[in-house]
């Protein structure tokens, strides 16, 4: 690395250390005092903004890194948690200035730009811009940033990424073959499975979204920096120091730490991809080892069995004690949340028949609450499968999106499952008509596509 680039690395990282989570020792001392002589609210009103880092709905669950551990926080102090969902950030930094709430549980970023209006308190992380190419052997990989020159670079167009690759470019006096692509159609998310697709070479991104991703692309190395390190956390108002002090104390405590390790673990280790990776072969005149219950089952709710043990293949492969990073479980993936709402429990829904009957009652219920938007039997199954991989009202959005944007909102594919991928596109996600925000919209594209796949190779059985 040139001795110009690793100085201003050094410069820039000095500088984030200035603003420390709690501010300096003086306001620290000053707020833990303070936090002896306030008591914690009853409601703890907390705003956040959708992202797949901190707050999404995901088959009916509302999830999320900082939602899971503000939740837990809210349940450890006996508090009430009111959630907001902010529009951006800057609104949420203006809905703590007027006191509509008490603290933003999102990734605020430890800058001079916020120092005077928010006190960082509770999960700091730290990211910086990295590489993302493909694993390679260790000659093949990319491990320092002068071996850019004369390489492809894909980045979302007028994007920090983009701002980025350009100054790094002029600092090594040129050579990277730098290609924008329009932040309208194509994000970061896409960027990251065309690498791993192999329809690009590489790209750059944040490390805490690469590390999300990689989840779902265990063929992708993201082990090499671009750019200095970058501190957030959460935010309390300056009048409410106290409070940040307060969480700071909670976080640092044995049980809340073991709780953040586990949820550090859960959304940017844990596989995402099939809880269960083997092989299978459909052998001789069976689907599937379990085609008697399929057919049993399904008759009484007027599915089709084939259809139902494609959806099956593709959540479990079969396997009846498959667990999935979200908590899904059993042989047709029933979320906690789900199997309650239908009178089961998480232990009862890992029993292949309790799975199946539960799987047709959920399909039976969106089939019936997409059948007005919908009205095609056969289109709307595509609909159905989509919704109870995502939740409905992701399906909901997409119709919308498509309606809104020249598509047919009763057709699937081409126009609701284009519509479905723009989901994770925070032009679309923030659009006026989607209510419910983020969702990884390639997954759910995929899925309909998978179960069709098996689908087809199922009907040419007996």
């Amino acid at each position: 690395m040139k001795r110009g680039i690793l100085f201003g690395m050094i410069i820039a990282a000095v500088c984030t250390i200035l603003y420390s989570c709690g501010g300096s020792n003086g306001n620290h001392s000053e707020a833990s005092s303070d936090s002896a002589r306030h008591k914690l609210p009853d409601t703890l009103r907390v705003a956040t903004l959708y992202s797949p880092e901190a707050y999404f709905i995901y088959r009916g669950q509302e999830m999320g890194y900082d939602y899971e551990l503000v939740t837990a926080l809210a349940a450890d102090k006996d508090m009430t948690l009111q959630l907001e969902i902010a529009p951006s950030l800057s609104r949420a930094i203006e809905m703590l200035d007027s006191g509509i709430v008490d603290l933003i549980a999102y990734e605020v970023p430890i800058t001079a730009e916020y120092k005077n209006r928010v006190v960082p308190c509770g999960p700091e992380n730290i990211t910086t811009q990295v590489l993302v190419q493909p694993k390679k052997g260790e000659e093949e990989l990319i491990t320092d940033v002068t071996d850019l020159v004369g390489r492809d670079v894909y980045v979302e167009s007028e994007s920090k990424y983009e701002a980025r690759i350009r100054n790094l470019n002029q600092e090594l006096g040129g050579g990277i073959n730098i290609h924008t692509v329009d932040r309208d159609t194509m994000i970061t998310e896409d960027l990251i499975a065309m690498v791993s697709e192999g329809t690009i070479p590489l790209t750059i991104v944040d490390s805490d979204i690469a590390r999300i991703n990689k989840t779902y692309y265990n063929d992708l190395d993201i082990t090499l920096p671009l750019s200095f390190e970058q501190k957030s956390g959460w935010a309390v108002a300056p009048s409410k120091a106290w409070l940040g002090d307060s969480i700071n104390t909670w976080l640092n405590s044995d049980r809340p730490r073991q709780e953040q390790a586990q949820l550090l673990k859960r959304y940017f280790e844990l596989s995402k991809n099939d809880p269960n990776s083997k092989f299978y072969t459909m052998n001789g005149k069976n689907v599937t080892p379990f085609d008697h219950l399929f057919k049993r089952y399904s008759e009484s709710y007027g599915w089709d069995w084939k259809l139902l043990a494609s959806q099956a293949y593709v959540e479990s492969k079969f396997d009846s004690t498959a667990v999935s990073w979200a908590g899904a479980r059993g042989l047709m993936q029933i979320m906690p949340k789900t199997a309650r709402g239908y009178g089961q429990t998480a232990k009862s829904v890992m029993k292949n028949d309790v799975a199946i009957e539960t799987a047709l009652k959920l399909l039976r219920d969106l089939d019936r609450q997409l059948a007005a938007k919908v009205p095609d039997e056969k289109e709307r199954k595509k609909f159905v499968i989509a919704a109870y991989n995502s939740g409905i009202a992701h399906v909901y959005d997409a119709i919308n999106l498509a309606k809104k944007y020249g598509l047919n909102p009763r057709k699937w594919d081409n126009n609701v499952a284009k519509a479905i991928l723009w989901k994770s596109n925070p032009k679309y996600y923030k659009d006026p008509v989607v209510k419910y925000g983020y969702s990884r919209g390639r997954e759910t594209y995929d899925y309909v596509n998978r179960v069709y796949a098996f689908y087809n190779k199922a009907r040419t059985k007996a």
